[in-house]
């Protein structure tokens, strides 16, 4: 939220996927790194890319203190004292829009699934998942040539595996949600050719974490559209 009332929506995601399992040096390193940013407003939604080779020092993660970063995005932990995700500092642009806002966790970390293990498919891929979904934010939006002050809440996800989805499944929805009385629900489908995969994870305003068996969440489109063909 703005200070006059508006509604905002920032995004911040880091990818790497490696084209090979052994590790090299410099530009021969296999690690391929995506970050994307994104800003939403009622009205426009902006967005930017970067992608970048490990190896090289353009991007990667480091885990004491917590950094993660792609060229000039960053996101950064704590420097001392309690969990490194406690408090992270994040911060990226785009030809149209920039942000630099600071999240404070009020409640515990979620393991999503099976104790941090994620089912993806009846087939057996699955993911190691754990989520941070209690920030409260406050920074600084630039946007339409103006600066403005924010706050508001945020959640941050970290994933990981060593497979691609299942060779049916073609895509995937995932949406996390913030409900009034402090409870939060992460749920994901997974579009197949032989169907539906679905699951998740019910979180109390406490952070007490319930999973969601396969089948038990419903998504449903409502509404189709069509950009760039």
């Amino acid at each position: 939220q703005t200070t006059d009332g508006r509604t905002l929506g920032a995004q911040w995601t880091l990818f790497r996927s490696a084209l090979a399992p052994e590790k090299r040096v410099g530009w021969s390193d296999p690690q391929i790194w995506i970050g994307h940013a994104a800003l939403t407003s009622e009205n426009s939604h902006h967005v930017a890319e970067r992608l970048a080779r490990g190896g090289v020092g353009q991007a990667g993660t480091v885990s004491q203190p917590f950094g993660a970063w792609i060229d000039d995005w960053q996101m950064k932990g704590a420097t001392s004292g309690g969990d490194a995700l406690d408090r992270l500092d994040i911060n990226a642009n785009g030809s149209d829009f920039s942000y630099s806002l600071t999240l404070e966790a009020t409640g515990p970390l979620t393991l999503q699934g099976d104790k941090g293990y994620s089912v993806k498919s009846l087939a057996g891929q699955a993911s190691y998942y754990y989520s941070q979904p209690f920030y409260t934010v406050r920074g600084t939006v630039q946007l339409d040539g103006q600066s403005v002050d924010v706050t508001g809440k945020a959640w941050l996800d970290r994933e990981w595996s060593s497979q691609p989805l299942a060779a049916d499944q073609s895509g995937w929805d995932w949406f996390s949600l913030s409900f009034d009385d402090g409870a939060r629900l992460m749920g994901f489908r997974l579009r197949g050719a032989r169907g539906d995969f679905t699951s998740g994870t019910w979180i109390a305003a406490d952070g007490r974490p319930t999973p969601l068996s396969p089948g038990a969440l419903r998504a449903e489109p409502l509404e189709w559209s069509e950009a760039s063909g």
